[in-house]
């Protein structure tokens, strides 16, 4: 009997013709981590132009490997492109904003319905809270921001459900776009500080129907708060 050799198949022999693609794909994706997470700090706001050959050459990259990112930041909600214009950093519409909410309200109530203190240790929102202390003691509004979203985040992953927490990823990012549009962090990021410390109060001592109410009353008035807001920041 004779033993067949193995011999590639010309499909997949083809696909060294594309081995390339790879390296160049890794970097654009480095290259959309480094603009998303300027993006998301701050560093780059809403409405800023993004100029190719200033972040090609303090990158180092080419302007397709650039534009590669830009699509997916595009694609993520990040950015925007505009016809003979460029790309920007996306100012989230007021629309965007109700839909972000609705979003919270569904995924957030239905993991402090199910949550029970007995049974699961809120490890990670003391920790987000604790943070949020940290910087407001500082007097960095913006980082309080930031531990705000994680504080949430954190109610949120007791869904215990990888894809709710994929989804919602998108949500965190455009949210983080929406603070960073607002005006004033100090005014609007304190009172929401207490607020979360009154709902974790609720939730670790087992007040779940409180819990919900005050999370459902706190995702109500921030989400007015942010679009009353809109009406006189974003033309």
């Amino acid at each position: 009997m004779t033993t067949p050799v193995d011999r590639p198949d010309p499909v997949y022999t083809a696909l060294s013709q594309h081995k390339d693609l790879l390296t160049r794909s890794s970097r654009s994706s480095q290259t959309a981590d480094i603009v998303r997470a300027s993006i998301l700090d701050g560093a780059l706001r809403p409405g800023t132009r993004l100029s190719e050959p200033d972040i090609c050459a303090a990158l180092g990259v080419s302007r397709n490997t650039l534009r590669e990112a830009f699509r997916s930041l595009i694609e993520e909600r990040l950015v925007n492109h505009e016809l003979n214009r460029g790309a920007f950093v996306r100012i989230p519409t007021s629309a965007d904003v109700a839909e972000l909410y609705q979003c919270r309200r569904v995924v957030e109530g239905a993991a402090v319905h199910g949550f029970d203190p007995a049974v699961t240790a809120p490890t990670e929102l003391a920790a987000a809270l604790a943070r949020a202390d940290a910087c407001a003691a500082e007097q960095d509004w913006t980082g309080v921001g930031t531990a705000d979203i994680d504080f949430h985040k954190a109610i949120a992953a007791l869904n215990r459900s990888k894809r709710l927490d994929e989804m919602m990823a998108s949500v965190w990012n455009e949210l983080r776009l929406v603070f960073h549009v607002m005006a004033d962090p100090l005014t609007f990021h304190e009172p929401y500080l207490v607020r979360n410390h009154e709902i974790y109060q609720a939730m670790v001592e087992g007040r779940g129907t409180e819990a919900e109410q005050m999370l459902a009353d706190y995702l109500t008035d921030a989400e007015t708060h942010i679009r009353t807001a809109y009406t006189r920041i974003v033309a």
